[in-house]
């Protein structure tokens, strides 16, 4: 089912992002943690400003990463998830395009320890006033 956005802001006053567009991004990349890191995070929110949408995930660290980190392993399990996410990026930009109706042309991802953290940073091809 797909639904007719223009994605044209206002004219007039602030713009406000679709709250059920942000739940479904955030239960879209949850579900994609899951099924390739084989465990998602237990919290996601998704934050969408201007031309960038933020994914903040966290929890659902895999029980190597975290016998990694008891082993003083950060880089090591920093290392690994960006390139896992790296090679992710075209399924995940394809995902949250269909969603979103909009042209990512750029992508970041990044673990934080201590709170364990994931962030994803996604950058939309520029709106013009009328022209989406």
């Amino acid at each position: 089912m797909t639904s007719d956005r223009s994605h044209q802001p206002p004219t007039d006053g602030p713009r406000f992002p679709d709250v059920l567009l942000l739940s479904q991004i955030s239960s879209e990349m949850v579900r994609a943690q899951k099924r390739y890191f084989g465990r998602g995070p237990t919290q996601a929110k998704s934050y969408l400003l201007d031309d960038f949408l933020l994914v903040v995930m966290r929890g659902g660290m895999t029980t190597a990463e975290s016998t990694m980190l008891g082993f003083g392993r950060e880089g090591l399990v920093r290392g690994f998830r960006q390139e896992f996410e790296n090679a992710l990026a075209e399924r995940l930009i394809d995902r949250l395009q269909e969603l979103t109706g909009r042209t990512i042309v750029s992508h970041q991802a990044q673990i934080l320890f201590n709170p364990n953290v994931v962030v994803d940073l996604f950058f939309f091809e520029p709106e013009i006033a009328g022209i989406a």
